[in-house]
């Protein structure tokens, strides 16, 4: 396989446009095929063996496609799939992971307080209970599902200002904000609320695992020899299980274009 051939990313819908997004910036070599499941979104009040079908199909598509590698950009898909999909195919497969171990770093030993937004799936996956278990007993660590935050992405209403504060205080108002160290973002759909999330916890960090994701893949596809030289102009192809140009015109206009 070619240094040249794409790098297929996925997501439940649009919130993996920031992992591509985080794609373009580091790696502006490669070129991407993303997918976006916005017909069957949010996965994350499905059940996993649906969202593991759903996997299925778009990964079976990728490799028609001839992809070097697939990112599955979604908190939720990585946790209900990414062990079935590494053992379908014989590519590399990078999933995404709360960026929690970031969170508690941070306070090199001292205990922090951090509240993690995510999915209702990906905060009950036994892959989020592993690593919960890794850091709960030194950190006071809260789960909160923000199911709503998805829906406001999908049907283009990240601009309405009142509508996302409203949301965000329903989810968050129960939280000492003064006193909260992290607020980490689980889901990639959340990304795009990040000066929202600032201006809620002005004195919090806002973390996401789409810098560190991203960095995996750039190691991974080095080791295997297949990273695209530098210099390069790379591209980005989108496409949408709901094939409307209101989708797709939404999707360019989330990539920054």
């Amino acid at each position: 396989m070619s240094s040249h051939a794409p790098i297929g990313v996925f997501d439940s819908g649009l919130g993996g446009l920031s992992v591509v997004r985080q794609i373009r910036k580091d790696m502006p070599q490669e070129t991407v095929l993303y997918f976006g499941d916005s017909a069957h979104a949010p996965y994350g009040l499905r059940p996993p063996e649906e969202i593991r079908g759903f996997c299925f199909s778009i990964c079976d598509q990728f490799i028609e496609q001839g992809v070097k590698a697939i990112v599955v950009a979604c908190n939720t898909a990585t946790a209900a799939a990414v062990n079935d999909l590494r053992a379908r195919y014989d590519i590399p497969i990078i999933g995404m992971e709360p960026a929690l171990k970031v969170a508690c770093d941070r306070g090199n030993g001292v205990r922090q307080h951090i509240v993690v937004a995510a999915t209702p799936l990906t905060l009950k996956e036994h892959k989020f209970e592993v690593l919960m278990d890794r850091f709960d007993s030194q950190h006071d660590i809260r789960k909160q599902p923000c199911p709503d935050l998805v829906g406001i992405v999908e049907s283009g209403r990240l601009a309405d200002r009142d509508l996302v504060m409203r949301t965000l205080h329903g989810y968050f108002d129960r939280y000492d904000r003064e006193h909260t160290d992290s607020v980490v973002l689980g889901c990639t759909h959340f990304v795009f609320y990040r000066d929202y999330f600032r201006e809620l916890f002005p004195h919090s960090a806002i973390l996401d695992g789409n810098e560190g994701t991203v960095r995996h893949l750039s190691v991974v596809l080095e080791s295997l020899g297949k990273l695209a030289e530098d210099g390069r102009r790379g591209e980005v192809v989108v496409a949408n299980s709901k094939d409307s140009q209101d989708v797709l015109d939404l999707s360019h206009e989330l990539l920054g274009e």
